[in-house]
């Protein structure tokens, strides 16, 4: 090709190419999306909690791509009606169902942030500021659990991508591989989150050896049954190796006994791994402290900043008490990135997890950390409690029964009715609140009973919600008994 020929095509392309950073359209992009935000957070508590699934958003499969764009408000009307009104709106603080995470407004001015300067969180070299603020915040968080100075970890995107990095490591530090994977035993409770035993499944371990371990009646695992296992499982040629406890069960909200389970791992050289994304950082609070006694006696540790924090959703957090087996695991060498290696002041991300392409997701808890302190979390997470407790009080004294004396904000709770099926009734009354729409619930299986779950950890959740939801339920136990 001609070389004069080539520089005029290439300079076309690039003419056609600079709508994509900043140009005559930015202001009108930039701030209708802004403007749409800003109405959006500012009219929260004028939408429903559930909106239901009459639509599905299938106009969205219609949305082509094609060679033009669209207008902005066209677009901005698809994302409302097609993505943000159906089905459950995790920012609401009448989401009371799973784990909410309400996605505090300052996290994503960080998103914001991190995204517009698209700094690259992997590797020290790449950013070290990046790197910094995200080693700075697990140290922070390390500190918080009383792991030592050698203890280190890694931001992932949630619970299971931690969970699996840390049963990584415990596989790696004992060796479990080949021939012993199918003599090796996991121990943990039935009530342990399923992203665990998803993690154990991509570890590797699919055929190792899972016991569940006998649960006390407030469904906390038995240590002394733990302990009989152990003993028997090693007197059969077996090869125990993992106990994982929870720090408030996602079912009931139980913290398992872990100082008492840190006794039996040390005694018998186990790995204990403490899963506490949903209740790990009530540690914030005095009157709670002592719920965690024995969490720095673990091996590894997993705590949701998009949980226990309000960050939005995608920021969750592994710790592991001696760093070693982290970079054992996935410190990995290759020739293009041999510039990296001389600048090792700080440790990379990419040294201690699985990602190498990495978004600076710490930016969405640094900043809201800086700009607001830690009090206001602190004070949020105590009402968050409070809350639990007040419904407790209020729906046991209107005759309903309820699970374990809520160790945290997460209870069990159903009504049973004189006469009847209780789980078709407790199904009924779900889909009352459901329908109602001001509120959402989900439900769980406990002793083989269907049961309502409570959970309290949207930042957005205060008494009138809880005071929303009483009123709800007792309007739809009226109807369904007038019904029968």
């Amino acid at each position: 090709m001609d070389r004069d020929r080539l520089r005029e095509d290439i300079l076309q392309d690039e003419r056609n190419s600079r709508i994509l950073d900043v140009d005559e359209n930015w202001d009108e992009h930039n701030g209708g999306i802004l403007d749409y935000c800003d109405n959006h957070l500012r009219n929260m508590e004028k939408f429903p909690a559930y909106g239901g699934l009459q639509n599905t958003g299938k106009e969205l499969d219609d949305y082509a791509i094609n060679g033009n764009g669209k207008p902005i408000q066209d677009v901005i009307k698809v994302i409302q009606r097609s993505i943000v009104e159906p089905g459950l709106n995790p920012a609401s603080g009448g989401h009371l169902g799973y784990i909410p995470g309400g996605g505090i407004p300052l996290a994503a001015t960080g998103d914001y942030v991190a995204a517009c300067t698209n700094m690259y969180a992997g590797v020290y070299y790449g950013s070290p500021g990046a790197v910094r603020v995200e080693n700075f915040l697990i140290n922070w968080m390390k500190d918080l659990i009383g792991y030592p100075e050698s203890g280190f970890g890694n931001l992932c995107s949630g619970g299971s991508i931690a969970n699996l990095t840390a049963i990584i490591c415990a596989r790696d530090a004992y060796k479990v591989e080949g021939a012993l994977v199918e003599k090796s035993v996991i121990y943990l409770s039935s009530h342990a989150h399923h992203c665990v035993k998803k993690a154990i499944n991509m570890a590797g371990l699919r055929s190792a050896i899972i016991r569940h371990v006998k649960m006390k009646d407030d469904y906390s695992i038995d240590e002394n049954a733990l302990q009989k296992q152990i003993i028997l499982d090693t007197e059969d040629g077996l090869h125990p190796f993992l106990v994982v406890a929870s720090a408030g069960t996602t079912d009931t909200g139980v913290i398992d006994p872990l100082d008492n389970l840190a006794d039996v791992c040390e005694k018998h050289k186990l790995w204990f791994h403490v899963d506490a994304a949903y209740g790990g950082f009530f540690i914030l609070l005095d009157e709670l402290k002592d719920k965690f006694k024995g969490i720095e006696r673990s091996d590894s540790c997993v705590l949701d900043p998009h949980k226990g924090l309000f960050i939005p959703y995608g920021l969750g957090t592994v710790l592991v008490k001696d760093r070693k087996y982290m970079l054992e695991s996935f410190s990995y060498e290759a020739n293009y990135m041999q510039d990296a290696n001389s600048f090792d002041e700080q440790i990379s991300p990419s040294e201690v997890s699985p990602e190498l392409t990495k978004h600076f997701r710490g930016m969405r808890l640094w900043l809201p950390l800086q700009l607001l302190g830690i009090n206001p979390f602190i004070a949020c997470l105590a009402e968050k409690i409070k809350l639990c407790r007040y419904f407790y009080e209020e729906i046991k004294a209107r005759g309903f029964e309820v699970g374990p004396n809520p160790a945290l904000s997460v209870m069990t709770y159903r009504y049973v009715p004189k006469t009847g099926d209780a789980d078709s009734f407790n199904r009924k009354l779900m889909e009352y609140i459901r329908e109602d729409g001001r509120t959402f619930v989900s439900s769980t299986n406990v002793d083989g009973n269907f049961v309502l779950r409570l959970a309290v950890l949207s930042f957005r959740t205060h008494l009138r919600t809880i005071d929303t939801l009483l009123e709800v339920i007792d309007a739809g136990v009226k109807q369904i008994e007038n019904e029968h």
